[in-house]
């Protein structure tokens, strides 16, 4: 670490001190002496209290594994384990039914349904790609992806393939954009006339889809649809090499993309010590003073890039008519529960990360409320909270923004809250978690991997668990999908928040993706996460099928379709009936992917990877990924499915896969044949020590070897 300053009781490394002094604080009106002592009461008022909730976590998993280890032996009984867990009190009594209170919500968030990026505020690159992925190509998307079959030949442009494309994108807009008696494959011009859009002289089926253009009237450069909310722009260019081959100069059709997406300081980075919360809090400074840039060679050339300016049209009634070119930005914060050595408190203790972010991001925020046409058009603050049990944490999140927000002279609520439903005790409680921030909630989301890996720590002592692809079609998994819907619906999210869902894992394939995701929209989710630009491009397409708003209302009228006995149901092996070699691939595919993913993390700080698996298939990791695959070996040794001999037999022939598969990358150390360095030592930790790590997280092991890697 650096050399530190004193700042209120506060010993802060100098590199963060001097980032917010002289980056952070400048341009917003807050004086540094204010910035200092309300941040040094928030850090040392509610240190006790962030300590004590995670106590409770400690407790609460005392307890229950008490209760499995007592009866080990016997049948499960639910209703007695219902019984148990409410005495406990770590599953709460349902109060009476309310709405949230949230305003000021911008329509990203209340109204639009479309895709949701997630990405790393670590590279500024990703960052600035997610902003600007608002917009996307639809031809780019379908001819550099499998969607039409297969991926793109090497070498020039495929004439063959894009006269496909093209035809497919008509396909799109017969059926999102109708012309009565017509095809947008038949059509040789597009004008408008009167404030109304003709095709071929016919009106659209419904003339209310058309909202603006570009250029001319009579032979526009561009001409603006919207469906379901979402925008779609026609680009035509007769000068262009696809335009000049279209009948109708059609060069191009633009989606409307990425609706939003989370600036990520958690799961997806890998931020130890204040360089690296620097740099992530330095990147959301650029976004929110709109100035971030980043120059980066590709193809041999240089490149530089930059947040997109937002889109002029002239509407129907020749008014000129502003369209957003950037998503909306949320960030992530981290949870409750890892300090940072980048502050000290007066007793030498770590602060808490939380807290940290909280005071910080949304004091970079300020600079976005003080612009016009920035990030919020209702100025609002969205911070995603992830890994929160209860709602008592839900409530002390809460609690942190209000001491922010008078701290840095906000109004009270202007921070919107995110909910990461990705905790069991969260689940189970959800309603009430809602309640305990309903004047702030604008999020919801459910997240399979972290609420498996919870799954599988909270139940450790229950026994073994089925093989992972078996846990997701256990039926708690659906209970707990459905329920999220219907109670976020039930507490009036609809109009005033998103409900979403989870990440695509798998990159490149899309056409798999355009074949499944589609369920999201279908299940009542107004917003959805996905991997790339080129993802949620693609994703887009099934918001102009599935119209949400319509979707959660009929959900309004038929009530909850889960309740907290489904989601209670442990996805145990119920008959364990394996091979040896079922067995041992199954530790396999966990032990490839937490080696893959971990070596990354450690040697080159990188906190989000496309790991391939065994078969080659290249999956997002993150620590959510991680954490799953590392509870679930620990919970397989802990009942002798496997030996401590075993995992690390598995482990060192893994290590010999995972360096063959990064032997072109000049940056990566190998782990074998000494399988003595620090991120295999890290790997392996997450798994023998993996009972012990609280909540099953894999963040203390990561930190204290990240740290340990960077002293080396």
């Amino acid at each position: 670490m650096g050399t530190r300053v004193d700042r209120n009781g506060l010993q802060v490394d100098r590199i963060l001190a001097d980032f917010i002094e002289d980056h952070a604080l400048p341009g917003t009106d807050v004086a540094p002496d204010a910035f200092w002592a309300g941040f040094s009461d928030l850090l040392h008022d509610l240190a006790p209290k962030n300590a004590a909730l995670l106590q409770e976590r400690e407790d609460l998993q005392a307890k229950i594994d008490a209760w499995h280890i007592a009866r080990r032996d016997d049948a499960h009984d639910p209703d007695a384990y219902h019984a148990f867990l409410q005495e406990i009190g770590y599953l709460r009594s349902e109060g009476d039914d309310f709405e949230v209170e949230t305003t000021k919500i911008d329509p990203e968030i209340a109204t639009v349904a479309g895709p949701q990026l997630v990405v790393p505020i670590t590279n500024a690159r990703f960052a600035l790609n997610a902003a600007n992925a608002r917009w996307g190509s639809l031809y780019d998307a379908f001819y550099g992806t499998d969607v039409m079959g297969s991926r793109p030949a090497p070498g020039g442009y495929d004439r063959g393939r894009g006269a496909r494309v093209v035809a497919r994108a008509r396909v799109f807009l017969d059926e999102a954009f109708p012309i009565a008696g017509a095809s947008h494959a038949d059509i040789r011009r597009y004008h408008v006339e009167k404030g109304a859009l003709l095709v071929d002289d016919k009106p659209l089926s419904d003339p209310a889809q058309f909202v603006g253009h570009t250029g001319r009237a009579k032979a526009p450069d561009s001409v603006l649809l919207v469906n379901n909310g979402l925008h779609v722009e026609l680009v035509f260019d007769r000068a262009h090499p696809i335009g000049a081959r279209d009948q109708a100069g059609l060069a191009d059709v633009r989606m409307e993309a990425a609706v939003s997406a989370i600036m990520d300081c958690e799961d997806s980075v890998a931020c130890v010590d204040a360089e690296d919360k620097v740099l992530a809090y330095s990147n959301w400074l650029g976004l929110m003073r709109g100035d971030l840039t980043e120059t980066f060679q590709k193809s041999g050339a240089e490149m530089t890039r930059q947040l997109a300016d937002d889109k002029t049209f002239t509407g129907p009634d020749g008014s000129d008519l502003t369209i957003k070119g950037r998503a909306l930005m949320l960030v992530r914060n981290v949870g409750h529960l890892m300090t940072n050595p980048a502050i000290l408190l007066r007793d030498g203790s770590e602060a808490f990360e939380g807290l940290m972010d909280a005071m910080i991001t949304v004091l970079i925020a300020k600079h976005d409320l003080a612009r016009q046409g920035g990030n919020s058009v209702a100025g609002s603050v969205y911070v995603v909270k992830p890994k929160m049990h209860g709602p008592d944490e839900v409530a002390f999140s809460d609690e942190i923004f209000t001491r922010v927000e008078a701290a840095l002279g906000l109004e009270q609520n202007t921070v919107k809250l995110g909910i990461m439903d990705e905790e069991r005790r969260t689940s189970v409680n959800l309603k009430e978690c809602i309640r305990a921030a309903k004047r702030r909630v604008a999020f919801i989301n459910t997240g399979f991997l972290d609420r498996t890996g919870d799954e599988i720590h909270t139940s450790m002592e229950a026994g073994p668990f089925s093989r992972k692809d078996f846990i997701k079609r256990k039926g708690w998994i659906t209970a707990y999908e459905n329920q999220n819907v219907d109670i976020g619906l039930e507490c009036g999210l609809r109009g005033r928040a998103q409900i979403g869902k989870g990440m695509w894992a798998k990159p490149d394939a899309m056409a798999e993706m355009l074949e499944q995701k589609i369920e999201h929209p279908r299940a009542g989710a107004n917003c959805a996460w996905v991997p790339s630009p080129t993802a949620a491009t693609l994703h887009a397409l099934h918001y102009h099928k599935v119209n949400v708003a319509q979707v959660q209302q009929k959900l309004e009228q038929g009530g909850r379709r889960a309740y907290v006995t489904a989601l209670l149901d442990i996805p145990l092996a119920a008959y364990r009936r394996w091979t040896r070699e079922q067995v041992i691939r199954e530790v396999e595919n966990n032990a490839q992917g937490i080696l893959g993913y971990v070596v990354r993390w450690i040697d080159q700080g990188i906190g989000c990877s496309k790991v391939p698996d065994l078969n080659g298939v290249g999956l997002m990791e993150d620590r959510a990924t991680c954490r799953i695959s590392a509870q679930h070996i620990a919970n397989w040794m802990h009942h002798g499915v496997i030996t401590e001999a075993d995992v690390g037999d598995v482990f060192r022939r893994m290590a010999e896969v995972v360096d063959h598969q990064n032997a072109a990358d000049p940056a990566y150390i190998p782990m074998a044949p000494g399988f003595n360095g620090i991120a295999y030592a890290a790997a392996l930790d997450l798994v023998l020590k993996g009972r012990a790590q609280p909540s099953g997280y894999t963040e203390p092991v990561l930190h204290a070897r990240r740290l340990e890697w960077k002293a080396a």
